[in-house]
């Protein structure tokens, strides 16, 4: 495989870029550099090496190792599938690939059990997966069936050409109706779990847009596109600008502290049986790997996120037909 490194990657670190474009772990890309797998200008070169522009990285992956994941009959909600690849709606509560201490009950056991021949690209743990969602965030995610779709779709995402629209409810009303947020995200310095926005050597560039979908009093629903893919950006991001998401046990607590004492009973009800941060991935645009043709698809979010949403709506109108003040609006 051949890389050419373009001018807005000078500067990154050989194993982070070699990672993020040919689709594999920041483990496994550095694994094939120690083994001499993977060079710069045709020869080898340290993991840290900063980057030029125009640069060829070359690199050879092995055959994948036989996964020892035991196939799982999970049932799946599949939006589309071929030959090449797979587009899944994802429920909440399922986590995508086994990790630490989880080697069942994941995304990628169900899939093994539906598809003999998984992408090997992403390693032992994670055949297949082209990106992810967290475990309590719901919605349309993608996977590849062999290695040409991954190395392809991988690639699409690197360009920013892969497109993923979420909704989300948030605490707080923002006052624009769309913006930007363009802020450096990083491993949090204490709570190793968590991320952070951290201005520091290390910290990822990381953009989200968001815009406002309707206005619920003390909550928001807004719809967020992410121009990068950092772990937890949609969360680390609108929790960064006060706008915290419903539900989030990690970023979003002590101001949803503050506000869910506004909430009606049935709100607060609903909210306690989310389980989880309100954050639906909807919808997924990419180009196919072999045949060209745009692909896009759409999903609504799953019961209990709807029954919160009308919820609100319903304890929004009450409150402005008693004070006069403007009711839900929908952008």
């Amino acid at each position: 495989m051949r890389l050419v490194v373009p001018p807005e990657a000078a500067g990154q670190r050989f194993d982070r870029f070699l990672a993020e474009r040919a689709g594999l772990s920041r483990a496994r890309a550095q694994k094939l550099i120690e083994a001499g797998a993977a060079a710069l200008d045709g020869r080898p070169a340290a993991q840290d090496e900063r980057l030029r522009a125009g640069q060829a990285i070359t690199y050879t992956l092995p055959p994948p190792q036989p996964t020892d994941l035991v196939p799982e009959p999970i049932p799946l909600d599949i939006s589309y599938e071929d030959a090449d690849l797979l587009v899944v709606n994802k429920p909440r509560g399922l986590v995508v690939h086994p990790g630490a201490g989880r080697r069942t009950g994941t995304l990628v056991n169900a899939l093994l059990a539906r598809v003999t021949d998984l992408s090997g690209v992403g390693g032992r743990l994670r055949p297949g997966i082209v990106h992810r969602l967290d475990k309590d965030t719901s919605g349309l995610l993608l996977v590849a069936k062999n290695d040409f779709a991954h190395h392809a779709l991988t690639a699409q995402l690197a360009r920013r050409q892969v497109e993923r629209r979420y909704l989300a409810l948030v605490w707080g009303t923002p006052p624009q109706d769309e913006f930007d947020i363009e802020a450096p995200i990083a491993r949090h310095p204490v709570a190793r779990t968590r991320m952070a926005v951290l201005a520091r050597a290390g910290a990822r560039p990381a953009a989200t847009r968001v815009w406002m979908r309707e206005r619920l009093g003390c909550a928001s629903l807004v719809e967020a596109r992410l121009a990068t893919g950092r772990t937890h950006q949609i969360r680390v991001h609108l929790a960064h600008v006060g706008y915290p998401l419903l539900g989030d046990p990690t970023y979003g607590t002590e101001r949803g502290r503050q506000l869910a004492s506004l909430l009606g009973p049935q709100s607060r009800r609903l909210l306690e049986a989310l389980g989880g941060q309100a954050l639906h991935a909807y919808f997924l645009a990419f180009t196919h790997p072999r045949s060209g043709q745009r692909l896009a698809f759409q999903v609504l979010p799953p019961p209990p996120f709807q029954e919160l949403l009308a919820a609100l709506r319903r304890e929004c109108a009450e409150k402005s037909r008693a004070t006069g003040l403007p009711g839900p609006r929908r952008l």
